[in-house]
């Protein structure tokens, strides 16, 4: 079976090393994938947004099955013009991802279908959602309505940051249209929680959970990045609080999904606050996170293809989705300097790994037959465990083996997810 997997960063890589694991996969292309990624499969440079292009690729090429990871094709309909060619994706439809696409749509869907939520006001212009800002309780959530590289969402203490949020999305639109429209919302405090999930739009799996680290410096501190690392699983995420999930968010949010004429199949993420008042939906995104997949994938047991195919198909209740109960933990090495700017094309030395590690590449080039770094985030250190600190000593064992010119990484991922397991906050 030839795949096609569309994307070029460390999640595309997890996704490609753990299907190349079932003997049924033969060829695989990543469009556009990686200096590092070419090591897994044939990399076609084709951008993940040039559609036309990819379906131009998928009709000269034998491509039994696409997998469309990242969230820009989705949003733009990706999975329903390669369907239209007649190649199946493992992915939703441009109408589902709008889940993602739009934070106003997501927000209404939750207030018609009464999951539990921030509470929000939706602005059109500028001017009214400054005047809100006037009296709205501080703090507040800013958010960019449409699709925003994983920025758009700002948390403001002051009324001054409150208005220049406002003003920086609407009317400087540093996002381009992404902030035509904004949802301000109340902000939520509590542990947060990752959990992706498999759904063919009837039965949901929800996958084991994670804890993502968005901040660029040690102790939580510096501006939001991609994610700087994550664990898994997530301690503050108890068997009882996975069953009031269940029943309270992930349930609803397919069915509610279906009600409205856009079922969802494919991998949803649901980005959780463990409030007072009990879990709350932060976000929704309409695939794989990045990084968490770097550490769920790994744990993953059995055939990551063979899921795929039965979401595709929908008949995800015939497979057995079981997960290793061990821990995991992968540390991003970044470039000095990211999430403002850094320098690129500095050579990568990579370890030889063993069967618990696992380095996927995110950000690289190849340069004279040589890899060299080319992103912001240029790879990541996963190790998995018997438990969470032998996970995260091995992570950072396995980081500290890398070796680049202006090389950073977070010396605390995986922290605050030990002081849970011992009891603390």
């Amino acid at each position: 079976m030839n795949i096609l997997v569309i994307g070029g960063g460390g999640r595309e890589h997890a996704i490609i090393q753990k299907l190349k694991e079932d003997p049924r996969a033969e060829t695989i292309y990543a469009l556009p994938g990686n200096g590092g990624i070419a090591a897994d499969a044939q990399c076609v440079a084709i951008g993940a947004k040039d559609i036309p292009a990819i379906v131009e690729f998928v009709r000269t090429h034998p491509v039994d099955f696409a997998v469309v990871a990242p969230d820009d094709p989705l949003v733009l309909g990706a999975v329903d013009a390669l369907e239209a060619a007649g190649v199946p994706c493992f992915g939703p439809t441009k109408d589902a991802a709008a889940i993602e696409g739009s934070k106003v749509f997501a927000k209404d869907l939750m207030r018609r279908y009464g999951i539990p939520t921030a509470s929000y006001e939706v602005f059109y212009g500028a001017e009214t959602a400054l005047s809100y800002m006037e009296t709205c309780p501080l703090p507040t959530v800013v958010k960019a309505d449409g699709l925003a590289l994983g920025k758009g969402v700002l948390i403001c203490e002051t009324r001054e940051e409150a208005r220049q949020a406002v003003r920086s999305l609407m009317e400087d639109k540093i996002f381009g249209e992404s902030g035509a429209r904004v949802v301000v919302e109340e902000f939520l405090t509590g542990p947060e929680v990752s959990v992706l999930a498999f759904t063919d739009g009837k039965t949901i799996v929800p996958m084991v959970s994670s804890m993502d680290h968005k901040r660029a410096l040690d102790g939580d501190k510096g501006p939001n990045t991609g994610g700087m690392g994550t664990v898994a699983p997530n301690p503050y995420y108890t068997p009882a609080v996975a069953e009031r999930c269940m029943e309270e968010i992930f349930l609803p949010t397919i069915r509610a999904m279906a009600a409205e004429g856009r079922p969802f199949k494919g991998c949803l993420y649901f980005g959780l606050m463990l409030t007072g008042d009990g879990p709350k939906v932060i976000e929704y995104n309409c695939r794989f996170g990045d990084p968490e997949t770097q550490v769920v994938l790994p744990l993953l047991e059995g055939s990551l293809l063979e899921i795929m195919l039965a979401t595709a198909q929908g008949r995800l209740a015939e497979v057995d989705v079981r997960f290793a109960d061990k821990s995991a933990c992968c540390v991003i090495l970044a470039s000095q300097g990211y999430p403002g700017r850094y320098e690129t094309g500095f050579p990568i030395s990579l370890p030889e790994t063993g069967a618990n590690e696992h380095i996927y590449i995110a950000g690289a080039a190849v340069k004279d037959g040589a890899l060299v770094t080319g992103g912001g985030r240029v790879l990541g250190a996963t190790a998995v465990a018997e438990d969470l600190p032998a996970a995260v000593e091995a992570a950072y064992a396995l980081a500290d083996r890398v070796h680049f010119d202006n090389a950073y990484c977070r010396r605390d991922i995986g922290r605050r997810a030990l002081r849970a397991l011992e009891g603390g906050r």
